[in-house]
């Protein structure tokens, strides 16, 4: 049997971009040739995969699945726009939608979570399909929500499959009125929440650091009006009555009724309901929020290509 050194593997590292323990048995595998090892880990898709994980991936697909008292979220990134109209890469997030409702929010837990029926995990499934399709894929994220007394509604935007789309929303509400009624206001919840993107349910779950920044802010502003401190301290409070009412969930102009807030129609709803309507919480997924998408000079990529860089 021949020696596999470190120097060996190494070289394959950097020949393929694998990773370190995949090169070793790739080596092992093959008595130590370093051509037979690079093709060994290109047959199983593992020099493709380490090769694109340094590309960013923005695109994707938001995925959703839920019951009547459960609904999970989860972000699966790639490439291209191209690949998330892929009928293999829906099916996919479609499935590990399904395997996050066990996960109940726990992105490591998810990756764990057997594929279907595949015998494979989310993990492994996700691994393959990057060197089968050719594009770096990542499972970025996941939420969960449940209600024991109540429901979960959903809303799913620029939907390109059902429970597939580029911004998703999951709300849960607790009551003890009618079914059907909650999940039809919840519905018109999660639209608006889709919509006026709000940060919290209530000014107390509001991140109290970003309140104090907002106050800070707003306290500077107004001590240049050259005002007596009483006047600048209403002033300041007038300013973070308006921020909530466009950050915090049932202070905001109901979307569909703007005259009204959404605590006030939610007022309404729990009389439809014929019980009283709590909103626990909610998640809100914009496709590749956050993501940082490195600015593409497609001519220098041209002349790189031809002089062989």
């Amino acid at each position: 049997m021949a020696t596999i050194t470190a120097a060996m593997v190494k070289e394959l590292r950097e020949k393929t971009g694998a990773g370190m323990m995949d090169c070793k048995a790739a080596l092992n595998e093959n008595g130590g040739d370093m051509e037979a090892a690079v093709d060994w880990l290109r047959a199983k898709g593992l020099a493709k995969a380490a090769k694109k994980a340094g590309r960013v991936a923005a695109e994707g697909l938001i995925g959703l699945a839920e019951t009547e008292s459960e609904a999970a979220l989860v972000e699966v990134n790639s490439e291209t726009d191209f690949v998330a109209r892929n009928p293999s890469f829906q099916d996919m997030v479609a499935a590990i939608s399904a395997a996050a409702l066990k996960a109940k929010g726990d992105i490591e837990k998810l990756g764990a979570e057997g594929y279907a029926d595949s015998g494979s995990s989310v993990a492994e499934t996700l691994k393959e399909m990057v060197g089968s399709i050719g594009e770096n894929m990542t499972l970025r994220r996941t939420a969960h929500l449940g209600a024991d007394n109540g429901v979960v509604a959903s809303y799913m935007h620029n939907q390109a499959a059902p429970g597939l789309g580029k911004i998703g929303v999951i709300v849960a509400l607790e009551s003890t009125g009618d079914a059907n009624a909650l999940k039809a206001f919840g519905k018109q919840v999660a639209m608006h929440i889709a919509a006026a993107n709000p940060q919290a349910v209530d000014t107390d779950s509001l991140d109290q650091d970003l309140v104090e920044r907002e106050r800070m802010v707003l306290t500077e502003q107004a001590k240049e009006s050259g005002k007596p401190e009483a006047v600048i301290e209403k002033m300041v409070e007038g300013r973070l009555r308006k921020f909530f009412e466009e950050v915090v969930l049932l202070q905001q102009p109901f979307v569909h009724d703007p005259d009204n807030t959404v605590a006030k129609a939610m007022e309404a709803a729990a009389k439809d309901a014929g019980a009283p309507i709590k909103i626990t919480g909610f998640y809100r997924f914009a496709l590749g929020e956050g993501i940082e998408k490195g600015e593409s000079d497609f001519a220098a990529e041209v002349a790189a290509a031809a002089s062989g860089a």
